[in-house]
């Protein structure tokens, strides 16, 4: 070979070396960037939140049992008409009145052929602790890992300040939800039919406030009698 042929072919081949170091990195394959993008940041106040509408269906999310084994709200819903109490944990005076109080109504709601059930960000042992004492006696479950709240739109994260005031009531939201995101639901009570359709909501970003026991039986027995149903989207 020719030297000056030799030295035009080494030429070509140390730019095109030169070229690929170069050149910018492939994006990653739709389903790689997929994992890599962080989940979506949780709201920083109670009045940030955005609550899912009615006429939604029932989103399907991984909570858990008393026992702590793993059951899909769907599963828990089992086709059945329910009313879904969302309430910020045991350790909070203005969630156990309510917890309480729907006790009141819970024998009118089961001849509706609704189900109470009532969620919070305590793991199962709390929620153990949290029916002996209150003596409840409809199903309580853990959205420990804060799924139902991303899923239904309640679910803010507490700031330092909140968690400041806690700690000077002993309350250690870590302690109660065995996780470290600090978030909780703005208390929340939903309806869904025996269609899996949200047909009632009811959130106030102000914990004190709660929906009257006598709202929820009311809008109850509308739903049953068909004159406040919400069609599907």
């Amino acid at each position: 070979m020719a030297r000056s042929t030799f030295a035009a072919i080494l030429f070509v081949t140390m730019c095109l070396l030169l070229t690929a170091c170069d050149a910018p990195p492939k994006p990653p394959a739709p389903a790689a960037a997929a994992k890599i993008q962080a989940a979506p940041a949780w709201p920083q106040s109670d009045k940030a939140v955005t609550p899912l509408l009615l006429g939604n269906p029932l989103p399907d999310v991984e909570l858990r049992t008393l026992e702590d084994t793993p059951i899909s709200l769907k599963a828990a819903v089992g086709g059945k008409a329910a009313v879904l109490v969302f309430y910020r944990g045991g350790w909070c005076p203005f969630c156990m009145t309510q917890l309480s109080g729907l006790r009141l109504i819970q024998k009118d709601l089961e001849a509706l052929d609704y189900q109470l059930i009532a969620i919070s960000p305590d793991q199962p042992a709390l929620l153990k602790r949290t029916l002996g004492r209150e003596s409840i006696g409809y199903r309580l479950l853990s959205d420990r890992d804060a799924a139902a709240m991303r899923a239904f739109g309640i679910g803010y994260q507490a700031d330092a300040a909140m968690l400041k005031t806690l700690a000077g009531y002993n309350i250690d939201l870590e302690t109660y939800s065995g996780q470290t995101h600090h978030v909780l639901p703005v208390p929340s009570v939903y309806m869904v039919d025996a269609a899996g359709i949200l047909q009632f909501s009811y959130v106030h970003p102000d914990y004190r406030v709660r929906v009257p026991h006598e709202v929820v039986l009311a809008a109850a027995k509308a739903i049953k009698a068909n004159r406040h149903i919400v069609k599907p989207e």
